[in-house]
């Protein structure tokens, strides 16, 4: 696995312990797999990661960082790929959440209007809601799921093509 590039950027795990606005956690930051690049801790970060991704609420960091604390997984990877849903790709994304919710929920999707106004969302908000979070929750689910299996997957296939590479470089 590419760990120096992992570790090239993340923040160093003392330093993050000692950091006077974080000292309430307590103990809680202090358990290993927070912090540790191996195939478990990052298949449960990338899990927890798209997971909270994919959740509408403000705040998606601190949902990730409960979640990593939580399941113990990786906590930068799990805490950065929430961004993945930026104000940029949001809308898109929430889009098609919501399609995804109004699919299941069997109901018919509401086009948007040539000129999206908050008028127009508050006053539908009232039937857009229940299909939009259905479809964000189910699409963090899926996508967590598929996630968590392929780096699983990739870590495997990574660590068997190095053990093949270093046999046959000294046979």
């Amino acid at each position: 696995m590419p760990r120096r590039i992992f570790k090239r950027y993340m923040p160093d795990p003392a330093s993050i312990r000692e950091h006077k606005s974080l000292r309430f956690l307590g103990t809680l930051l202090h358990d290993p797999n927070l912090w540790h690049l191996n195939r478990h801790s990052v298949s449960r970060a990338m899990a927890v990661g798209i997971f909270a991704a994919f959740i509408p609420i403000p705040f998606q960091m601190l949902l990730a960082a409960f979640l990593a604390i939580t399941v113990r997984s990786n906590m930068p990877i799990s805490v950065s790929l929430v961004w993945l849903t930026n104000p940029i790709t949001m809308p898109p994304v929430f889009y098609c959440t919501y399609k995804m919710g109004a699919w299941l929920m069997n109901v018919p999707a509401r086009s948007l209007p040539d000129k999206l106004t908050w008028e127009w969302i508050s006053s539908q908000l009232s039937t857009l809601w229940q299909p939009f979070l259905l479809g964000s929750v189910v699409c963090g689910v899926v996508l967590g799921a598929l996630a968590y299996c392929l780096t699983q997957l990739y870590w495997r296939w990574w660590v068997s093509r190095q053990w093949k590479r270093r046999k046959n470089k000294h046979p």
